[in-house]
C-alpha cells in the first residue's frame, strides 16, 4: 500500500512558533520606527549595519517555525533541481533570441497593419475620417 505524503494534514505550529513569529514581526516593525525616529541624527552607515543585523536575526528566528523550516527544506530541494538542469549553449542561447526578436518584429508588423486595415473599414462604414 502506497502513502502519498504529499497530501497528508501537517500538523500545526506549536505556541513556540507564534511567539516566534510574533518576535520576527515585533523585530521588523521595530527597525522600521527606530530607523525612523533616528534617521537625521544617526549615520547611514551605523543604520544600515543595525539594519542588517536585525534583519539577519529576524530571519533566524522565522528559520527556528515550522514554516521556516519548510522553507528552508524547499531551497535544499530546488537547489538540487537546478543543478540537475541541462542549460543551453550560448550559440542556442543566441539563435533562440534571434527567433524570438524576429517572431516578435513580424507579428508587431501584422498587428499594425491589422490596425490600420481596422481603422480605415470602421472610418468607412461611421464615415469618420481619422
Amino acid at each position: 500500500m502506497s502513502v502519498n505524503t504529499e497530501h497528508q494534514q501537517q500538523p500545526k505550529g506549536g505556541a513556540l512558533d507564534v511567539v516566534l513569529w510574533i518576535l520576527v514581526v515585533a523585530l521588523l516593525c521595530g527597525l522600521v520606527v527606530v530607523n525612523h525616529f533616528y534617521g537625521q541624527d544617526t549615520s547611514m552607515l551605523i543604520r544600515a549595519v543595525i539594519g542588517v543585523a536585525a534583519f539577519a536575526i529576524a530571519i533566524g528566528l522565522a528559520a527556528l517555525t515550522r514554516k521556516g523550516k519548510q522553507a528552508l527544506a524547499f531551497a535544499k530541494e530546488s537547489r538540487t533541481e537546478v543543478r540537475k538542469v541541462v542549460w543551453p549553449t550560448r550559440q542556442e542561447t543566441v539563435h533562440t533570441t534571434l527567433i524570438i526578436m524576429a517572431a516578435v518584429a513580424v507579428m508587431g508588423l501584422l498587428l499594425w497593419a491589422m490596425d490600420g486595415i481596422l481603422v480605415r473599414v470602421i472610418g468607412w462604414f461611421t464615415g469618420l475620417e481619422i
